[in-house]
């Protein structure tokens, strides 16, 4: 994979802020194989994937693009952040997995470069844009112009998927927002020794991490996924993923707009359709 081209704006520097960048092995594994399944990846015309924020390591970068290349052979992945230590970081890593050093294959199609919001990627257009763990170290108010200028810079039909997930990659949600607005919400848990759904409470994007009050949609979601989990308790026999099946036909019953179908929610997931959980004005 050759070198990105520099970025649009290189005189003014990368848009936003370095925060934390916060990084472990396997991480992302539930919102990258959810990526894989999406029609914007899936039938992307150039299937260029960003990795942005991808934080103080790019092993987050490397298991992006060999998961996603199972899908697409022809992925390119390319990993930006603001902080050029990190990037000289990723750039050493990269030359250990081109030399044969490491356990991820030599020939991943990996990049990285000096990037933010503005996502310098020259002429292309992402088809993807995988902002994770990014926006929750901002303010609420920031984040509509945030995915504002992010989704400017998407290919046609591409998808910006920005969220949040705990340190080992068991709880995670994220929003999947185009070109028109955010699209669809999703949730992925890890069910073995799972307490109650909500626990993900605490890792929702900043768009609705202080909307978990009552009166707000994503807390009667909430109320409602909890009690439907609690209600198929004596499913547990067969195993959490029947559990968590019944619970989610439950409320699929009840009216919320589940998207998917059994396939997708035995791994845990949840997706709804945003304007179920959408904050109110």
């Amino acid at each position: 994979m050759p070198p990105p081209p520099p970025a649009r704006r290189a005189s003014a520097g990368p848009e936003g802020a370095i925060t934390r960048g916060t990084t472990n092995t396997n991480r992302l594994r539930r919102v990258d194989r959810w990526i894989a399944e999406q029609p914007a990846f899936r039938l992307a015309a150039d299937p260029l994937v960003v990795d942005l924020g991808y934080g103080a390591s790019g092993v987050t970068a490397f298991e992006l693009a060999a998961r996603l290349r199972r899908r697409r052979p022809d992925v390119e992945v390319l990993g930006l952040e603001i902080d050029p230590a990190r990037v000289r970081t990723a750039d050493a890593q990269l030359a250990e997995v081109r030399a044969g050093r490491t356990a991820f294959d030599p020939e991943l199609p990996v990049a990285f470069a000096r990037g933010g919001f503005e996502v310098p990627t020259g002429h292309r257009r992402p088809a993807v844009i995988r902002a994770f763990n990014v926006l929750r170290q901002y303010e609420e108010r920031e984040v509509a112009s945030a995915w504002a200028r992010m989704t400017d810079r998407l290919a046609p039909g591409g998808l910006l998927v920005e969220g949040t997930c705990d340190e080992l990659g068991r709880i995670a949600s994220w929003v999947g927002i185009t070109a028109e607005g955010p699209r669809s919400f999703t949730i992925s848990l890890r069910l073995r020794e799972l307490d109650r759904p909500s626990v993900v409470a605490e890792r929702l994007p900043k768009a609705l991490i202080h909307r978990n009050v009552p009166g707000e949609r994503v807390h009667g979601l909430f109320v409602d996924l909890d009690r439907a989990w609690a209600q198929a308790a004596p499913l547990s026999v067969y195993g959490p993923s029947q559990r968590w099946i019944d619970a989610v036909g439950r409320l699929r019953a009840e009216g919320w707009p589940v998207r998917d179908g059994v396939r997708r929610w035995r791994l845990g997931e949840l997706t709804l359709d945003w304007a179920a959980v959408a904050p109110l004005p």
